[in-house]
């Protein structure tokens, strides 16, 4: 005799992004048409939770139905939770009764996920202090200020790992957007095996392990200068001059203080090294040029201040993950076109 479906139950809110929702719902729903095609009962019963029943508009106009309110919902009959995040975040991070919901769930059910932004409501309602977690690379500086105890691992496209070992097996996020698909097919993969998982990727056209975390996917965004009062100009000088002498000794000079003394500072106001710095900007200058397709690797290295294409590749899989070749062909002018 089968055994009763699973509850994959997804929270929704007014604003939620949709893809948060509705990536990793297809996936169960994909999970559950292959198991229907080998003669196999579902193995996952598909819920939407809203503050109240009924509809519930994204942040992209679209509105979904949820079946019932979370808190009319028998906690105990949900295996795994979903959060998604979106524009709507925000304005849920205050709601008490939602926060409280979210605490109480937590002990019960087997699972609790967030996909993108909806990490910063598990961090809200205390879920994730001593945790590893991810949230989608815009809002990571936000969450390291308002959540400085949760190990916080940027870079990651999501935290779940069944064995414990790498990430969290009951409470877990999910980068941006679209990491909620990795996730959710990390989900099917433990529950029902990889044959399964690599079957609903195949039909979904996705990788069922995506190369490289989602820092492939942001662009780096200049500090704004209210921020970095000391470091403005030079932060404006640095992108028209790779292909110079960046050096700590370099940028010293030109910032009139010590090397010293502006390492701590590149510390205070953004959190990180001078050197780790400048190689950002580079290897985002260089994954530009890569996605325009106008020049060589090697030309593109020599213009970023890399100088060598092998200096050029040890820096992207530092910074991305994976190497510039394998960025161009996702990104380039071919990806583009679709070839």
């Amino acid at each position: 005799m089968p055994l009763p479906p699973l509850t994959f139950a997804c929270l929704i809110y007014p604003g939620f992004m949709s893809l948060d929702v509705v990536g990793p719902w297809q996936v169960m729903a994909s999970a559950n048409d292959e198991l229907s095609r080998q003669g196999r009962a579902p193995h996952y019963a598909l819920r939407l939770l809203a503050e109240q029943p009924g509809m519930v508009t994204c942040s992209a106009g679209l509105g979904l139905v949820a079946q019932a309110a979370y808190g009319d919902e028998p906690i105990a009959g949900i295996h795994t939770l979903i959060v998604p995040g979106g524009q709507g975040v925000s304005g849920q991070l205050g709601n008490a009764t939602l926060l409280r919901w979210l605490q109480q769930a937590e002990p019960l059910v087997a699972r609790m996920g967030s996909v993108c932004s909806g990490a910063l409501l598990l961090a809200e309602a205390g879920l994730l202090h001593g945790r590893p977690a991810t949230t989608h690379w815009e809002r990571v500086a936000e969450f390291r200020e308002r959540h400085p105890g949760v190990d916080l691992q940027g870079d990651r496209l999501h935290t779940y790992d069944p064995t414990g070992m790498h990430g969290d097996a009951h409470v877990f996020t999910s980068a941006g957007v679209s990491s909620g698909i990795d996730l959710a097919l990390a989900l099917v993969e433990h529950d029902l095996g990889r044959a399964l998982a690599l079957a609903v990727a195949r039909r979904l056209v996705i990788y069922l392990r995506r190369p490289g975390g989602q820092a492939q996917f942001s662009r780096l965004v200049a500090p704004d200068a209210e921020h970095t009062p000391r470091l403005t100009p030079l932060l404006e000088w640095i992108p028209g001059h790779l292909g110079e002498d960046l050096s700590l000794e370099a940028l010293a000079a030109r910032s009139c203080m010590a090397p010293r003394t502006l390492t701590r500072v590149f510390q205070r106001e953004l959190g990180t090294t001078p050197a780790r710095y400048v190689e950002r900007v580079r290897v985002e200058t260089a994954s530009a040029l890569l996605s325009q397709g106008q020049a060589s690797v090697a030309t593109i290295a020599r213009l970023c201040g890399f100088q060598h294409p092998e200096t050029l590749r040890r820096a992207f899989h530092r910074q991305l993950s994976v190497s510039p070749q394998a960025f161009a062909q996702r990104f380039g002018p071919a990806a583009a076109a679709g070839l």
